[in-house]
């Protein structure tokens, strides 16, 4: 089996840059296409109780997207440390397993990198395993990294 394009969701956190790093050896093994995205909602307090001004909202999304870009540059500076060059895209959507899932499949991805923080007990509990998650509404074959 061979992978044509390998999709990666970066947050900013290590082991999301460690995922840059298995898809890219994956990808020179296979001579594959990388896209690494960064999601970023666009309206963060969609369920609030609370108004809040235009201008909160925009100060938001502004630094949110700065720092989905940032990332991007960290994955793109990771992967041409490994000799290749990867697209990167800012998706504005809910942060959710779904709009991984849907990115890839607008992509036309067929393997998606993810990192998985690992969390155990109550953290688990509580913040979920977005990696699961992923793994759990898509049929693409996905590779989970956690360290």
């Amino acid at each position: 089996m061979s992978y044509q394009h390998i999709l990666v969701p970066v947050d900013g956190s290590d082991i999301s840059y460690s995922a840059i790093k298995h898809a890219t050896e994956i990808a020179k093994a296979f001579g594959s296409k990388v896209t690494a995205i960064s999601v970023v909602s666009e309206d963060p307090f969609a369920a609030a109780d609370f108004y809040y001004t235009s201008a909160i909202l925009k100060d938001y999304v502004t630094e949110a997207v700065k720092n989905a870009e940032e990332s991007l540059v960290k994955a793109q500076q990771i992967a041409q440390q490994q000799g290749l060059s990867i697209n990167t895209q800012v998706v504005k959507n809910a942060v959710s397993a779904e709009t991984v899932v849907t990115t890839a499949e607008e992509l036309k991805a067929d393997l998606i990198v993810i990192g998985s923080h690992g969390r155990k007990g109550f953290q688990k509990f509580f913040l979920g395993s977005f990696a699961q998650d992923v793994l759990g509404q898509t049929e693409l074959p996905i590779l989970i990294v956690k360290q």
